[in-house]
């Protein structure tokens, strides 16, 4: 099996029905928060993020809470019979094979090795404790308010963000977001998408990430720059729990995104890789490994 061009396929099968449709179907998903494990409590991240948001879709799952066979069997718990997992991957670092003499001063070599793992949601398992497939919600917890959430993300960020103008971009050479006025959004909710859309170009800097494409995508490195943009915003969005924003003025770049996917199967692993990369230093978080269960 082939389980890079396996994923690549199924992102393939999401965009194809339509960019406006993925897009509000992965916010729609991003209403139940980040994808975690049910047993260690870990967020997944990368393209399993899209993976989990789309397989909780397509089965009406109102949880992103997964683990997999075993650990519900750990936990006393048991999968349903005919249920079937939804398939992620993870990368194992392996030794490449080399010629040189034993002895030789070289340093080992080493290539990352897709491969899979299969995650069941909690709605997929009987007998888990109540306390994971209810859990209490204490009285004194405050009202979580989205908006204020946003706002705390753009300031935090330490960006320039200037507004002002007729369109949303991002200036490089001035490292400056700049936005339209807020009024001139159809709704708050839009303005912080865009803004968020924007601040993802951001951490691409040469000072921060340093996200460069150009090589690899030829004609097709700033649509897919947009690619990382999109779903970076919407981790953010996911995180913060917003439900059907729209990036306002964003121009589609559906069909390039399909070209670059359908000629490069680990192209939508390089997009969510550093869609993660952005979110992580947009949210002010250390970059850590996902949640990559293969027991």
């Amino acid at each position: 099996m082939d389980i890079r061009q396996e994923i690549t396929n199924k992102i393939i099968a999401m965009l194809e029905q339509g960019g406006n449709v993925a897009q509000k179907r992965w916010i729609s998903a991003a209403n139940s928060g980040f994808p975690s494990n049910g047993k260690t409590g870990a967020s997944y991240c990368g393209v399993n993020v899209l993976l989990l948001w789309w397989a909780a879709l397509e089965s009406d799952y109102t949880t992103n809470i997964w683990m997999t066979y075993k650990q519900a069997a750990d936990m006393g718990a048991q999968v349903r019979k005919g249920e079937k997992g939804t398939m992620c991957a993870y990368f194992e670092m392996l030794k490449k094979k080399s010629d040189k003499k034993a002895g030789a001063d070289e340093s080992e070599e080493f290539f990352p090795m897709c491969k899979p793992f299969w995650l069941f949601n909690i709605a997929q398992i009987d007998g888990l404790p109540e306390t994971l497939t209810a859990p209490a919600i204490p009285d004194d917890m405050p009202v979580f308010n989205p908006i204020e959430a946003a706002e705390k993300v753009l300031t935090n960020s330490g960006a320039n963000i200037r507004h002002g103008y007729d369109s949303a971009f991002y200036a490089p050479s001035q490292d400056q977001v700049c936005l339209p006025n807020r009024e001139m959004f159809t709704s708050t909710e839009n303005y912080y998408a865009t803004a968020i859309h924007e601040l993802t170009h951001w951490t691409g800097h040469k000072s921060r990430l340093d996200r460069k494409f150009g090589k690899r995508f030829g004609d097709d490195a700033y649509a897919f720059e947009e690619l990382v943009a999109e779903l970076g915003a919407a981790f953010v969005a996911g995180s913060l729990g917003f439900v059907d924003m729209t990036i306002e003025q964003h121009a589609s770049y559906l069909e390039s995104w399909l070209r670059v996917l359908k000629n490069d199967k680990t192209a939508i692993f390089t997009a969510a890789k550093h869609a993660g990369l952005a979110y992580d230093l947009i949210m002010g978080e250390t970059s850590t490994e996902a949640a990559q269960a293969t027991e």
